[in-house]
């Protein structure tokens, strides 16, 4: 006996365009709220779960995937981290955030695992999420009620929405929807990218371990127990492939090397990757009935562990806009949306810039230069006030 197709709903009253942490987390707070929504996927589920991104969750982050009911597992299988570590002209320094934070800390979870998460409550729950269906183009955002155009099963199909979120990246479509010359892209490009690699070995320290070399960055991060997560400053363009599992380790163990008993742990690398480096804001955030989050708006090069969560922080901003909007009638919190997101997007990518400049070495940097990032490094182990700063913006306020 063949099974009728599921009908695809017509209408709802937010239509996500993007199933990204992003996209899912608001669906998922929409969905707690009682509020309509239809989530829009262009890949697989497959692609989607398998996407290799952030791994750093901030306290407000937490907080929301608990309130959402989605950290059953972030609770059991998370690291929570207390602090980082600096290292330069083989130094080590430890940056202890509860000292400096009054208690805040953040937690080693992989995006793919939140993703996961949210994806399984999200079917389990009988709530529209739709994958491989790609959409063309979101119109009407100055009317009542925006169209989105999107294919699935082969077939194309049309969305009405009250609202409709763009959580589907600097290259998705709902951007599109705005006017020419509507929105403004402020953009800056570092000269040198990350080669990224997954290894199946413990990590060799507890928590990160951020290196400034004349070699260039190293990052010691970790997914599980048992799978490190490290990273190298590579030119642009590189090819990973070029790059042996030999050469990396050995680059990995210049980099992290200090005066003291300490060592690298190797083991098979599973993955290899390249990250470009480059910081992205859009402004505003919203046009008519269509909002953008996430990488939609905004990109910061990950150095200051904040893609994640930035856009974690856009939709729970927006989820209480809506609640406020469904439970009231008023906009007043979708109508400041913008402005309370950028706020928060503009210290982050500051931030974000500050780590990235500090740590990395630029392709013909001066001595000078590198005498500033040294002096700067010096300060953080030296003041509490330096090392405050940094230890705030690394583990994030709260949001709104």
């Amino acid at each position: 006996m063949t099974v009728p197709p599921v009908p695809l709903p017509a209408r709802t009253t937010v239509g996500v365009v993007g199933a990204g942490p992003a996209g899912l987390l608001l669906a998922r707070l929409l969905h707690r709220a009682g509020i309509d929504c239809v989530v829009l996927e262009s890949r697989t589920r497959d692609y989607v779960e398998q996407r290799q991104r952030a791994g750093i969750l901030e306290q407000a982050t937490v907080d929301a995937l608990r309130s959402s009911g989605a950290a059953e597992r972030l609770d059991r299988e998370g690291l929570a981290h207390d602090g980082v570590e600096l290292r330069w002209g083989r130094r080590r320094h430890r940056v202890d955030f509860p000292s400096l934070t009054g208690g805040r800390r953040v937690w080693v979870y992989a995006q793919t695992e939140v993703v996961k998460d949210l994806i399984g409550l999200q079917l389990g729950d009988g709530a529209p999420l739709l994958f491989d269906a790609p959409v063309s183009a979101v119109v009407g955002a100055d009317t009542a009620r925006p169209l989105v155009r999107y294919t699935h099963g082969g077939a194309e199909h049309t969305l009405a929405c009250d609202y409709v979120v763009g959580c589907d990246g600097f290259h998705g479509v709902t951007r599109n929807a705005a006017p020419e010359g509507a929105l403004t892209t402020f953009e800056r490009a570092y000269p040198y990218s990350w080669l990224g690699v997954l290894a199946d070995v413990a990590p060799s320290n507890d928590e990160l371990v951020y290196a400034h070399s004349p070699r260039g960055f190293a990052l010691l991060s970790m997914r599980s127990p048992t799978v490190s997560r490290l990273y190298l400053q590579v030119p642009n363009g590189t090819d990973p492939g070029a790059w042996t599992d030999e050469r990396i380790w050995d680059e990995l163990d210049a980099r992290f090397a200090v005066d003291g008993d300490w060592s690298l742990a190797r083991g098979p690398i599973t993955q290899k990757s390249v990250l470009p480096m480059r910081s992205v804001v859009t402004e505003p955030m919203r046009w008519g009935r269509v909002l953008l989050a996430g990488d939609a708006a905004h990109i910061v090069p990950p150095t200051g562990a904040k893609g994640l969560n930035l856009a974690a922080a856009d939709v729970i901003v927006l989820a209480r806009a809506f609640e406020q909007w469904a439970r009231t009638g008023s906009t007043a919190g979708l109508d400041a949306y913008s402005d309370t997101c950028l706020r928060r997007v503009w210290r982050a990518e500051h931030f974000s810039w500050f780590m990235t400049t500090t740590l990395h070495t630029a392709p013909g940097q001066s001595d000078f230069d590198t005498r500033l990032q040294l002096s700067q490094l010096d300060r953080v182990a030296a003041s509490a006030h330096a090392a405050a700063e940094l230890a705030e913006n690394y583990v994030g306020g709260p949001v709104g």
